[in-house]
């Protein structure tokens, strides 16, 4: 029986406003929306149809090998480049070369180093901060806490062929954030530089992340995008075929634990007999050293131990390995990442 009220029901139109208000709150926290993007160098497809979506906040990784469309993808996103197919958005809206007002929420660390020969650490900083802040006092504090930033405090006043590798890369990327921007682009900001600017760098992005800036970074180092990323897009001629959190990346490829046992000894017959395992994909015997590469999650591991006692092979140290985002990179795309 069906009683009838005098007040209607609006228990669906509240759900329908509470997922408007959801919907509207996930588009809010979208940096970067990129669709079905497709960029041509005459017969070279650069680009093709390349999608993503960057969330505020983010380490968000581009990785591949060079040529894999990353810095294409960067400039047709920024509106340096045309495209011939696609949309882009940043901060929920249409990106234009005419987008002045999103421009001013950007930075951008070009892959090659674009400075002022002419000018020092200080004024090079002071410029690029200049061309967005026009308010003297505010820019002068800007361009120190971005000198400070970059542990330039003592170069300010050289010029930049006097700097190493490694400083120049820090002014690169000091010019490029000394304004404070919301949304920075990366563009293998560590290429060519000492380990010790390199962590300096990577130390630096992670600040950056926690003062609010969302960051897409693009490299071909499986370790730089392992250590600071949130989440990772692995891009293979144009198009990207991968993209997760390091965690979920790897748990996408069927190949998952290395596993090496350090022994003098180990019959053909026994080792034959460990590739026949189920959950084995390769092994080899090698300079006293057996590695096995199995599918993730599987027991090889008492397996192949099991196999050695019962055959009374003596054995000494034994690692067992997690899967790297290389092996997934090679799995999917049967290449190796800095290929």
């Amino acid at each position: 029986m069906t009683f009838i009220t005098d007040e209607p029901d609006n228990s669906h139109w509240e759900e329908k406003r509470e997922c408007d208000r959801i919907g509207s709150e996930r588009e809010e926290t979208l940096m970067i929306t990129v669709k079905n993007l497709v960029k041509r160098y005459k017969d070279v497809l650069a680009l093709d149809h390349f999608s993503m979506q960057v969330e505020d906040g983010e380490i968000f990784g581009l990785l591949g090998p060079n040529g894999s469309g990353k810095t294409t993808a960067i400039n047709c996103i920024l509106s340096l480049l045309k495209y011939d197919k696609g949309e882009v958005e940043l901060f929920g809206e249409p990106m234009h070369p005419a987008a002045y007002g999103s421009k001013a929420r950007i930075g951008v660390i070009p892959q090659n180093v674009a400075v002022f020969e002419e000018l020092t650490v200080q004024e090079n900083i002071d410029y690029f901060c200049g061309l967005y802040i026009k308010e003297k006092k505010k820019r002068k504090k800007l361009v120190e806490e971005a000198i400070c930033f970059a542990g330039l405090e003592e170069y300010r006043k050289f010029h930049p062929n006097k700097l190493s590798g490694g400083l120049l890369r820090r002014l690169n990327i000091a010019c490029g954030i000394a304004h404070k921007p919301q949304l920075i682009f990366m563009d293998e900001p560590t290429v060519a530089v000492d380990p010790q600017s390199r962590n300096k760098i990577l130390e630096g992005i992670l600040q950056l992340a926690q003062e609010g800036a969302t960051i897409v970074y693009t490299t071909h180092y499986m370790e730089e995008a392992e250590r600071i990323c949130s989440r990772i897009m692995i891009m293979d001629r144009g198009k990207a075929v991968a993209c997760g959190t390091r965690e979920e990346l790897k748990t996408m490829i069927r190949a998952g634990e290395k596993l090496t046992v350090e022994t003098e000894e180990l019959p053909d017959k026994l080792l034959e007999s460990i590739r026949e395992l189920e959950d084995v994909l390769e092994a080899e015997y090698e300079n006293a050293l057996l590695k096995v590469r199995c599918v993730s999650g599987s027991h090889v591991l008492m397996e192949v131990l099991d196999r050695l006692k019962k055959e009374k092979i003596c054995f000494d140290r034994v690692f067992f390995e997690p899967p790297t985002l290389n092996d997934v990179f090679l799995e999917i795309t049967g290449k190796e990442l800095r290929d």
